[in-house]
């Protein structure tokens, strides 16, 4: 049973930090591309950072300079470092392990909120 469970969400001022985690389990985790995405209430789910089975990350424009996306193979966990949140990244942020590329399936975590006060 493929399980992702995100972890570290919750309430931050304006130009604080955050870090998220995902573990996971159930999975050959090295052969998964890992994605954090989010989505604020009213709008679609955006993917905010990848990183590929060969540890090529990418993140989305808006938050550049600001979040690093990492993953640990061994421990089969990926995190995402915030810093000098804003508002607007207020959402609920959504762990993906993406195996497609191999044959293996998509899946998704549960979420967890992430407020950022002005």
């Amino acid at each position: 049973q493929v399980q992702l469970v995100e972890s570290g969400g919750g309430l931050v001022q304006s130009g604080g930090s955050l870090t998220l985690s995902c573990a996971a389990s159930g999975i050959i985790f090295s052969l998964y591309r890992m994605d954090w995405y989010r989505q604020a209430p009213g709008k679609q789910r955006e993917l905010v950072a990848s990183t590929t089975p060969a540890d090529k990350t990418s993140v989305e424009d808006s938050v550049k300079g600001r979040f690093t996306i990492t993953r640990d193979d061994s421990n089969k966990m990926v995190t995402l470092q915030m810093n000098n949140l804003k508002p607007e990244d207020t959402a609920t942020y959504f762990c993906n392990a993406d195996g497609r590329w191999a044959g293996r399936g998509n899946h998704w975590g549960q979420g967890t909120q992430v407020t950022v006060s002005s």
